[in-house]
């Protein structure tokens, strides 16, 4: 399941060009594509918190497998591009849903094991990531984009009829019961929800604006079309053994510290992406770039779910989960409109690059006077 609604959502990045071709648009436009997904994957968010209050986390994951398989296949015949948007929004939706729902339960499955399990899950997630890019590479000629995302639909209505049969088969854990008030769980862990939004709001931000563009980015480098598409399954590719570690090594080490020093990592790697030119650095710069943001991801979610109590935990991640990602989802629109305004891409990412040295510098103020929380209020 995880494995097609990430599909879902990064399959768009080397549609792009594509999709340029077919609807006769610019960057902008087709960075708003792009955005819509983001942004259909943050919209859902919170209220599929408080959905969450009222009914079972499986039953919830059933829906956005059900969703993903209507909306898969309205984007597949739309000949407009608002029609386009529309399909790519829904999308997202049901990809925003299915994490908010599942990651809570994948923790209380695994009480023991926080991060061992949300780094397994989130390698199937990544896997996705490196598959799209192949995938389209291979199939855009012989079947076009709509078959693409037709086949995207096919797959979720499978995958979701599996899901069906087994859920109704397994015992699954009651651990979520006493979350039964979202606002509740904000006053009572807004401490902890607006430090996971710093740490990974702008960060995800420049990460969504930087690789929903990056064939184009590296074409404006000097790479082939088909170098620049295999530079995007790299940057996936190498995020794979960054979510199998990272979620093993956050069970281990003090999460902020942590958090901080892949924060760090990542605003260096962007930094070196403005300044290289030849293939053999840019190859090297983009596996460093793809194994370092790719760590963030499970170190904040085992930060978010392993210190949150049972009764507040779906609640709180909803919350977290949803402001992050409309912080984040803008990233595409912002990258395209300033391309379109005259901006080189080495300009755009170099800005960010600064920008998010600024903001951790804060953070590790925060950290070091205390005022950053290491954990959930739990009594």
């Amino acid at each position: 399941m995880v494995f097609l609604v990430n599909f879902a959502r990064v399959v768009f990045a080397p549609l792009l060009e594509p999709l340029k071709d077919a609807f006769t648009v610019g960057d902008a436009t087709v960075g708003i594509i792009a955005t819509l997904v983001w942004l259909g994957s943050a919209l859902p968010r919170i209220p599929t918190g408080y959905l969450l209050t009222r009914i079972p986390r499986h039953y919830v994951i059933l829906g956005t497998g059900i969703l993903l398989t209507g909306s898969a296949g309205f984007t597949a015949i739309s000949d407009s591009i608002p029609m386009l948007g529309a399909g790519a929004f829904l999308m997202g939706v049901s990809s925003g849903a299915y994490f908010i729902a599942a990651n809570p339960l994948v923790s209380e499955l695994y009480p023991e094991r926080v991060g061992r399990a949300i780094g397994i899950h989130g390698t199937a997630s990544q896997l996705a990531a490196v598959a799209a890019p192949l995938f389209v590479g291979a199939m855009l000629a012989p079947i076009g984009w709509r078959g693409v995302v037709g086949f995207v639909g096919v797959m979720a209505a499978v995958t979701t009829a599996v899901f069906f049969v087994i859920a109704r088969r397994t015992e699954l854990p009651d651990a979520g019961s006493a979350d039964r008030d979202l606002w509740a769980a904000f006053r009572r862990q807004w401490p902890i929800i607006l430090s996971g939004v710093a740490i990974i709001g702008a960060t995800g931000f420049v990460w969504n604006g930087l690789f929903n563009f990056y064939p184009t980015y590296l074409q404006a480098k000097g790479l082939e079309p088909s170098t620049a598409r295999t530079m995007l399954t790299v940057v996936f590719a190498a995020g794979v053994p960054a979510f199998w570690f990272t979620g093993r090594l956050a069970d281990r080490l003090p999460h902020v510290p942590l958090m901080l020093s892949i924060l760090g990592a990542f605003a260096a790697c962007l930094l070196a992406m403005t300044a290289v030119q030849s293939l053999a650095a840019i190859i090297l710069v983009t596996i460093a770039l793809g194994y370092v943001i790719h760590c963030l991801f499970p170190a904040l979610d085992t930060y978010m779910l392993d210190s949150l109590p049972d009764e507040n935990r779906a609640s709180a991640y909803a919350l977290y989960s949803g402001i992050m990602m409309v912080v984040q989802a803008s990233g595409s629109s912002v990258v395209g409109a300033l391309r379109d305004a005259g901006f080189a891409f080495n300009d755009v990412f170099r800005a960010f690059s600064v920008a998010l040295f600024v903001i951790l510098a804060v953070l590790l103020v925060l950290h070091r006077s205390n005022r950053l929380p290491t954990g959930a209020v739990t009594s």
